[in-house]
Parts: C-alpha cells; sequence; structure tokens
C-alpha cells in the first residue's frame, strides 16, 4: 500500500501565524495557535481597555459580549440565546455539573475516552454531593453502532443523572458518533453534556443537529479564536438552572449573561474571537478542513510507517474531517501520564517537534495534528528521527 499524497499547501497560511518557525508545532489540538491578525484585534482591545478601564467595564461590555456570541453562535449553527462564552470546555463542563444538584446515589456517566480534566471534573462534584462517577469501556476499534450499543446498555434511567460523550476524544482522537448516542440517552431519559473541545472549526456538524441538552466546544483550537474563548450550549429546558462558578453582578440577568459576567475578567479574547472566523472563512472553511485532515492522514502514515506499525493498525479516526491521527508506540512506550509527559518534552528538546503523547489503557499513543501552517516535510523529518530516538530509551 502507498502513503497517501499530502494535500496541497494552502498558499500564504503559514504566514498568518507568528509560530517559531524552527520548531515543527505538529500538536494543534492542545492549546492551537492564533493568527497575527486575531492577536492585533485582542491587542487593540486591550489597549482601549487600559486607556479607560472605567468606561471599558461600565458602558456597553455587557452589550458587546452578546454581539461577539450571537456572531459565535451562528457560526457553530446554535441558539445564541442558549449560548455562554465560559473559559473552556472543562469550565463549561464544571458549570453544569454543578448546576445539576446531584444527590447521593446519582450516577454520572462516560466512557474511557474523556479527556482528563473533565474526569477530575466530576470526580469532584460527585464526591461534594455524594454522586457516582461510572466509567465506561469503549475499545479504540469499536464501530459507530458498537459505540452506540456500549452506551445504550450502560444507562441506568432513573439512576444515570448525566452522560457526557465526546465529539471527538482528545486521548485517542476518535469521532464519536454523537447525535446517535444523544437520541439513545433522549429514549431513556437521560441528560448529555458533550464534550465538543475540538468541534468547532474542525468539524462540519451543527451544534443544532446533535440537539444535545449541554453542548460546549472550544473556539481557540481549530476556529482561530484567543485562548479561553469557548461556547457552552444549552437546551431551553436547562437554561434557567444553570449558574456561574462565581456569583457576579449579573446573576439576576438570567442565562446566558449570568454565566458570562464576572467583572474583571480580560474579556478581549472574546471580543477578538470573530477575527479568527473571519481569518478561518478567508482561506475557505471547507479548504481548510480538506487540508487538515489529509495533511493529518499523511503524517500518521509516515511516521507509523517509521515505527514499522502496519497501515491496517493505525487507529481510524471514525470520520473524514478529523484533523488529529494517532500513531501507536511500541510496547512499553509512554504508558503512563508521567512517561508520556516526559517523551513528549524529550521529543520537543532533540527533535523540535511538538506533539501529543498520551497513555491510553495501557498503550502508549502519539497524536498529530494537521494544520494550515504545517507541510509534509515536517512529518517526514520526525518520522526519520523519531525511532532512533525512542531506542535510546
Amino acid at each position: 500500500m502507498t502513503v497517501p499524497q499530502p494535500p496541497e499547501p494552502i498558499p500564504g497560511a503559514r504566514l498568518l501565524f507568528s509560530l517559531d518557525p524552527s520548531v515543527s508545532h505538529l500538536n494543534h489540538g492542545s492549546f492551537g495557535a492564533v493568527p497575527i491578525a486575531v492577536q492585533r484585534a485582542q491587542q487593540r482591545l486591550r489597549d482601549e481597555m487600559e486607556a479607560n478601564p472605567l468606561r471599558f467595564f461600565t458602558q456597553g461590555l455587557v452589550d458587546r459580549i452578546a454581539h461577539a456570541r450571537r456572531h459565535l453562535a451562528a457560526f457553530l449553527g446554535a441558539d445564541p440565546d442558549g449560548t455562554a462564552l465560559v473559559g473552556n470546555v472543562t469550565a463549561g463542563a464544571a458549570v453544569v455539573l454543578q448546576s445539576l444538584a446531584l444527590r447521593p446515589g446519582d450516577e454520572v456517566l462516560t466512557t474511557d475516552h474523556g479527556y482528563g480534566a473533565v474526569a477530575l471534573s466530576i470526580a469532584r462534584e460527585c464526591a461534594r454531593t455524594g454522586a457516582v462517577p461510572r466509567t465506561l469501556s469503549v475499545p479504540l476499534t469499536a464501530t459507530d453502532e458498537e459505540v452506540v450499543e456500549i452506551v445504550r446498555t450502560g444507562l441506568r434511567p432513573g439512576r444515570t443523572r448525566l452522560l457526557i460523550v465526546d465529539q471527538l476524544t482528545s486521548p485517542t482522537a476518535r469521532l464519536f458518533p454523537t447525535a446517535a448516542l444523544v437520541a439513545v440517552a433522549r429514549e431513556q431519559g437521560v441528560p448529555v453534556l458533550v464534550d465538543a473541545a475540538h468541534a468547532p472549526g474542525m468539524l462540519p456538524a451543527t451544534v443544532a443537529s446533535i440537539g444535545a441538552d449541554f453542548w460546549v466546544g472550544n473556539l481557540h483550537k481549530w476556529a482561530y479564536a484567543p485562548r479561553g474563548t469557548a461556547a457552552l450550549v444549552v437546551a431551553p429546558q436547562w437554561r434557567e438552572k444553570i449558574q456561574p462558578l462565581v456569583v457576579s453582578w449579573e446573576q439576576d440577568s438570567g442565562f446566558p449573561t449570568r454565566v458570562e459576567w464576572q467583572a474583571t475578567l480580560d474579556y478581549t479574547g472574546w471580543l477578538a474571537a470573530p477575527v479568527g472566523l473571519f481569518t478561518l472563512r478567508s482561506l475557505g472553511v471547507d479548504r481548510v478542513r480538506a487540508h487538515n485532515a489529509a495533511l493529518a492522514a499523511y503524517g500518521q502514515r509516515v511516521v507509523g510507517d517509521a515505527l514499522g506499525v502496519a497501515p491496517e493498525r493505525l487507529p481510524k479516526p471514525g470520520g473524514p474531517a478529523v484533523a488529529m491521527r494517532l500513531v501507536p508506540l511500541p510496547p512499553g512506550v509512554a504508558t503512563t501520564l508521567d512517561a508520556a509527559r516526559e517523551l513528549r518534552a524529550r521529543i520537543a528538546d532533540r527533535l523540535s517537534a511538538e506533539v501529543s503523547v498520551a497513555g491510553w489503557n495501557g498503550r502508549g499513543y502519539l497524536r498529530l495534528c494537521g494544520q494550515v501552517y504545517n507541510t509534509p516535510d515536517e512529518y517526514d523529518r520526525l518520522a526519520v528521527r523519531l525511532p532512533t530516538l525512542l531506542a535510546q530509551r
């Protein structure tokens, strides 16, 4: 089998970013990269704020945030009146968890593909309320139908108070059949929170088409917004129950303003986020999605070949638009959190490549992303040098 051909580069895309050219930035999925135009827009807003802080915070800021929110919600295919801007997906998940009024014996159900910080939030809320966290094991090779059936049989109506599923999993780069999972849970009367950390900008599915009770996605990854920009979308029947993590002066305004307003936060990232969408649209949303997914597939294959992983053993992402791919590492490598962190740091220091390394179910994985600023030779260089580095462990 031949290696898939990399996509044609998008002319000028690399110049839109201020990334260090001596480093291969192959891990866009962790912290994103903010285009220069967005950086400058946010800096102008910060200059405005610092020129007259009192005026900035007290004259029209709530309306400006609402305007930005409406713009972002339209891009996501979400109801702006049911959308609140939050700092990130973990913060949005915490808002939902603490708003449910969990009680002893209630259950929060997740899969073993969930994000670690969300799992910690679940554990803390369950410890505080007496609720019980439970995790379903989903094989990496499970089909969509098998994923749905695992969740269907794992639900406990009357006891399961919340199902949390990932639209695109972080540790395993797997696209889940989210809309089907929401439908299954609805049949059994179980509300669903969708962790869509990687969806905005990468995946074409709209929030409305998924139909979850709660959906939270980061715009600072694949939608080019400043970091600290995420959207929490809440179905109508839940909005009055949603409470902020910290009460502030807009508490009586109801959702979403009571969640968004936290007094002296730096809101300039939210206000500049529409410039990120403008950048994405200027490049062509579909064009960017196709380019990034094809480049990630190329990187997975060349690095997998270098590590001796047969093409049929490379994990499949579950959809054509996924711009993150996994490469299994040799057995015994990076199987724990500490070992994964150590290997990631060694790859960064010795190979000048930023990647994600995670241990999942006793196996270490390298996660590679594709973005418009990447080029095929960056994956080629990693493929040539990585086997030697791993042999030195």
